[in-house]
């Protein structure tokens, strides 16, 4: 059976220099599909998957008519798996947005000493993003291009001018991205600021004027006094977002039988994004802490009605430093989401404010409400949204990391790939916590293709199986020597999937294709997709990204089944940001023992690492022992993040790592010996 070695087809470029979506070629889908799931099902469920894929592949065949389908579909279509990939990832997904769909960035903490330093951040950040989407109205963003594995190659661009001008509409089957066309003369944008669970339309252009730092300001204090007003508040009707998106489709039917309520959707739904200025969300400013107000708001007595779920973009303000945003999946990736918050941090760096002042007088018009006329039945809705949200805010498990002992540039002096080395450290995590490998997702782009999104990279290898087990299993009695040459194969072919996967080669995509194409065709499923294997194949119950930053902020998101782990990670020169989510609902899963059980394996793979180039390089690994220990306590410490309440100096908080740049915070650490020995007094 042939090993990772497809070769993309080569083709013409689409207008826009990106040649199309390449169709990889039937049987070498077949073929990996079989290789990525055998040791994943028992020998029973493997014999019966071949000779259902056996069947399906025949000349002549099922396989063989969707194939020839799908050809004649990348020749009409600019991307010929979008659509289906579109609507199988996001839109046709019935769960509630938030934790379950919409990843968060969180910001550095903040330091507000009285209630003007959050509205002065909000009105700095206000002006980054109408300078942002300056850019993007000129299409003058400078074109992406490929970093790590292929770099160098330009990228489709398409998902950031979907940034601010898109909106996810709930239906009753299957959502709708409903992006908005430009014309000659826009009316006035504008911006929905929420606070205090009440809705305000900001214009942020009067006149033909866009609206500069001051009078942005002047108009959030407006808005914050608006808000404070308790005989004009009205229901959380945000809350309904929240629900899952048939319920809030169905919510929104009832919404729209009055006028007024259509004018205020129709105002959140043509808005640029929303701006969320949320209260405080309790004593503990921790990274975790943060992170579960991001994702959820905190609870229905907290923020959790102070949001608007449909919108692709939601900047978060909170009172007590928490910030950060919220993002609405479908119409772009993490990368895009990254670019674009670094923009807006660096912009705020770049042009500081100088304290600016609210106008005593203005003469601009003042925000405007957005009213609600709330029935019986719309009451009753909101109060059935609010208690499944406190069901999901309860049942989240997170807790972010950081891994403190060493970062991408020791994995880099391996010769190994980091985003590969990782994966290995999370196939070992969930081995050392559950005994068995499990159907990983660890998202690849696809943006070197034309309207490219992304196809997924199968991280449970036969190979990485082999590693873990030889890592785990004493009765093996493998030689260091031997569980490294396992290391190195397992990281070989992660990184060969990896080459697979952005190049259009992988089957994520390929086989989804096939399927969605019976459905178009009204055939009878075939038989290989409702198989066992097939169903096991995308229960990713571990569900990872790689998100890097050159800011010191970090991302997360919940896990993608109710049994399973998210698990995201930012790599840094010399920490590891690690993001893992599980639910306590699940008597399977537990995020404080995977926690654990990654940094050991950290640790451990470290220490295999040293291990066997001790023995390949003694004298050079005498001479850099010798370094390490005359400057015992400097070396690592330098470059070590500092905690949250280390930079908390003036306003903005946010640090921007630059390529030479060292933090000369001196930290105390633990040894690598002492961790190792907690994780083995405290778990597995």
């Amino acid at each position: 059976m042939p090993v990772l070695d497809r070769e993309p087809p080569k083709d013409v470029d689409c207008g826009d220099g990106l040649p199309k979506l390449p169709l990889p070629a039937l049987k070498d889908t077949l073929d990996m599909y079989l290789r990525c799931m055998k040791h994943l099902l028992t020998e029973e469920q493997f014999l019966k998957t071949q000779h259902t894929v056996k069947q399906f592949g025949e000349p002549g065949g099922v396989g063989e008519l969707l194939q020839s389908k799908l050809v004649e579909r990348r020749e009409k279509m600019a991307n010929w798996v979008y659509d289906y990939w579109l609507n199988d990832m996001y839109l046709s997904n019935r769960l509630a947005l938030p934790v379950n769909s919409s990843p968060v960035m969180v910001f550095p903490q903040q330091n507000f000493k009285a209630p003007i330093d959050s509205l002065r951040f909000a009105a700095h950040l206000i002006s980054g993003v109408l300078e942002y989407k300056t850019l993007l109205d000129a299409r003058a963003l400078p074109v992406d291009y490929a970093r790590g594995q292929l770099a160098g190659t330009p990228l489709c661009m398409e998902q950031y001018y979907r940034l601010f001008t898109s909106y996810r509409l709930p239906g009753p089957e299957r959502d709708t991205l409903v992006a908005q066309e430009s014309s000659v003369m826009p009316e006035p944008e504008h911006i929905i600021v929420a606070c205090k669970n009440q809705l305000f339309v900001l214009d942020v252009v009067i006149n033909f004027r866009r609206l500069n730092e001051r009078d942005l300001l002047t108009q959030l204090v407006k808005i914050a006094k608006m808000a404070d007003n308790e005989e004009e508040q009205l229901p959380p009707i945000g809350l309904l977002t929240s629900d899952g998106r048939t319920e809030w489709a169905e919510a929104r039917r009832v919404l729209m039988r009055e006028s007024t309520n259509r004018d205020s959707l129709d105002m959140i739904e043509r808005c640029m994004c929303l701006v969320c200025l949320d209260g405080g969300g309790g004593p503990e400013l921790s990274d975790t802490t943060r992170a579960m107000c991001m994702l959820h708001g905190g609870g229905v007595a907290k923020n959790s009605g102070n949001r608007w779920y449909d919108k692709p973009m939601q900047f978060v303000i909170g009172a007590d430093g928490s910030c950060g945003v919220v993002c609405e999946h479908s119409p772009f990736e993490g990368i895009v989401l990254v670019q674009c918050t670094e923009y807006l941090l660096k912009y705020m760096i770049g042009s500081p404010t100088k304290l600016v002042r609210a106008a005593s007088v203005s003469e601009l018009p003042a925000p405007r409400r957005l009213r609600w006329k709330c029935t019986p039945e719309v009451h009753r809705l909101l109060a059935s949204s609010a208690d499944k949200l406190q069901r999901l805010v309860r049942n989240l498990d997170m807790n972010v990391h950081k891994f403190c002992d060493y970062g991408k540039e020791f994995i880099k002096k391996q010769k190994m790939s980091p985003d590969a080395y990782i994966q290995l450290a999370l196939q070992l995590a969930y081995y050392r916590c559950h005994r068995r490998p499990v159907s990983t997702y660890e998202s690849a782009s696809t943006r070197r293709f034309r309207e490219g999104r992304v196809d997924n990279i199968r991280s449970a290898t036969p190979e990485a199986l082999a590693f873990v087990r030889a890592m785990t299993d004493g009765r093996l009695n493998t030689s260091e020597s031997e569980k490294m040459e396992l290391l190195r194969g397992a990281i070989a072919a992660q990184t060969k999937y990896t080459v697979l996967a952005i190049t259009g080669m992988a089957i994520d995509n390929h086989l989804l294709g096939l399927r969605e194409m019976a459905r178009e065709l009204k055939m009878e499923t075939p038989e290989m997709f409702e198989d066992e294997a097939y169903l096991v194949s995308n229960q990713f119950i571990l569900s990872t990204s790689q998100v890097p930053t050159a800011v010191e902020m970090f991302c997360c998101y919940g896990p993608v089944v109710p049994n399973g782990y998210g698990a995201c990670y930012n790599p840094q020169s010399d920490y590891i940001i690690f993001s893992v989510s599980s639910f306590h609902e699940s008597p399977q899963t537990c995020t404080a023992e995977f926690v654990k059980c990654l940094e050991r394996g950290l640790l451990d793979m470290r220490a295999l690492c040293n291990k066997c180039n001790c023995v390949s390089t003694p004298t050079k690994q005498r001479l850099e022992k010798h370094t390490q220990t005359e400057t015992k306590g400097q070396s690592r410490t330098q470059q070590r993040p500092p905690e949250s309440s280390k930079y908390q100096q003036t306003l903005p908080q946010i640090l921007v790592q630059m390529p030479d740049q060292t933090k000369v915070e001196t930290q105390t650490q633990t040894s690598s010996s002492q961790l190792y020995k907690v994780s083995q007094c405290q778990g597995k």
